[in-house]
This record gives structure tokens, C-alpha cells and sequence, in this order.
């Protein structure tokens, strides 16, 4: 197990905008962290009220976002147009290439999201766009399937062979996973103890196949884990 502590990634601040990079991005280089498998970013974001990014384009990537707290206004030139909020999870395959913009929706409240990049099993698809709702009762106390190549158990599905789970835990609570493939462990917020050692808010452990994952919530937590090839 390899741990990423939250105050070793990158930090930007664009005023509007707060971002901490798990890995390299824009700005922020780390040669030895350039992403994990085919998991290429996790972007912890804080936009202010009435804020956002303007249309801008992506193309042969897998997007998903994950919102935390407040609204995420949606839009595209796909003619999406949606407002995100938490407990919602959007993907977006940018395939041949597609122009979008993300705004906080409220002129009044901050918006905290996970901006999520994983690269595509498949490049120059046909651009397409996913958002499901999970409510907390389907994350609460276990592994709840949010994202998926194939879809399945009503997951957005994504174009690489990625598995995404999501937890709410509460203090006590315990989850395992068994040896299988590589695992890449967030720590959205809370306290939680992996394999002896502890991890907090924005940190995060990676996981070759031959290592299992023990985990067991100290307080009120959220976490993510990546199952990738």
C-alpha cells in the first residue's frame, strides 16, 4: 500500500476557483505522480457563488464529476444541459471531441466537487453524456457501484475497465475488498483506518493486486475506490 497525503498534492488558487490536484495537472508536475493505471486526475474543486468554467473543449477522455456540496450547472454542445447536486454523478466521454462548461449554480453558496479524468479504453468514439442520482441510502454503510464499463447495476458506464465505488460510513463501520486488481482508495472526507494506518480528508492509498483492502471509519466519512485493470 502506497499513501498519497491530501497536503503533498497540488494547489491552485485562481481566486473564483481552489483546486488540489492528486496528480499532475495544468500547472502542478510531479513525474511521480502522473496518474494511476488509467486514472489520470482527481481535482478537488471549490468554486465561488455565480462562478465556474466557461465552454471550453476535451476530447478522448472519460469526465466524471462528483459533486460534495452545493449545485453544478451543466452544459454542452451535445444539448445537455443539467444542474448537479450531491450525491449525483455525471460522466462525460469528450471521444472525438466535445466543447462544455461547468458552473457553480448559485449566486449565493460555494460549490465542492471531484473533477475525475480517466483514460479511455477506446480513442475517437462518438462523444456521449451519463448522470444518475445515488441516493445516501444506497452508499450508506457499503460499496455502492457508481460507475462501471458496462453499466450495470444502474451505474453510469464508462469507456475503460474501471470500476467505481462509493461509501458513506459512519464512525465504526467496516469494509473489505479482496486481492484482485489494482486499487486506488480516496478519502473524500472524514477519518478512516486502512491496512493499520489512518487516513483523513483528501488523502488517498494505492493497491496492487496481491494486497487486499481493510477499511474501518474512525468518524462520519465518504469515500471513493477505483478497481482498475
Amino acid at each position: 500500500m502506497q499513501i498519497r497525503r491530501s497536503n503533498e498534492r497540488g494547489y491552485a488558487d485562481h481566486g473564483w476557483l481552489r483546486s488540489y490536484h492528486t496528480f499532475s495537472f495544468a500547472n502542478y508536475m510531479d513525474p511521480n505522480h502522473m496518474g494511476f493505471r488509467a486514472l489520470r486526475v482527481i481535482n478537488e474543486d471549490r468554486v465561488a457563488p455565480g462562478h465556474g468554467f466557461g465552454a471550453h473543449p476535451h476530447r478522448d477522455m472519460e469526465i466524471i464529476s462528483y459533486v460534495l456540496d452545493g449545485e453544478m450547472e451543466h452544459k454542452d454542445n451535445m444539448g445537455n444541459g443539467e444542474v448537479m447536486r450531491p450525491g449525483d454523478v455525471q460522466r462525460m466521454s469528450a471521444g472525438t471531441g466535445v466543447l462544455h462548461s461547468e458552473f457553480n449554480h448559485s449566486q449565493e453558496n460555494g460549490l465542492h466537487f471531484l473533477q475525475i479524468w480517466i483514460e479511455p479504453a477506446q480513442r475517437g468514439i462518438s462523444p456521449s453524456y451519463e448522470q444518475k442520482a445515488f441516493p445516501t441510502a444506497e452508499r450508506q454503510g457499503q460499496w455502492s457501484l457508481v460507475a462501471s464499463q458496462d453499466g450495470r447495476d444502474g451505474s453510469v458506464g464508462v469507456n475503460q475497465d474501471v470500476n467505481l465505488y462509493a461509501s458513506l460510513l459512519s464512525a465504526g463501520d467496516h469494509l473489505t475488498t479482496p486481492p484482485s486488481r489494482y486499487a486506488w482508495l480516496h478519502v473524500v472526507k472524514g477519518s478512516i483506518e486502512v491496512n493499520g494506518e489512518r487516513l483523513t480528508t483528501g488523502d488517498a492509498a494505492a493497491f496492487t493486486p496481491d494486497e487486499h483492502v481493510e477499511l474501518t471509519s474512525s468518524d462520519a466519512s465518504e469515500v471513493l475506490l477505483f478497481d482498475l485493470a
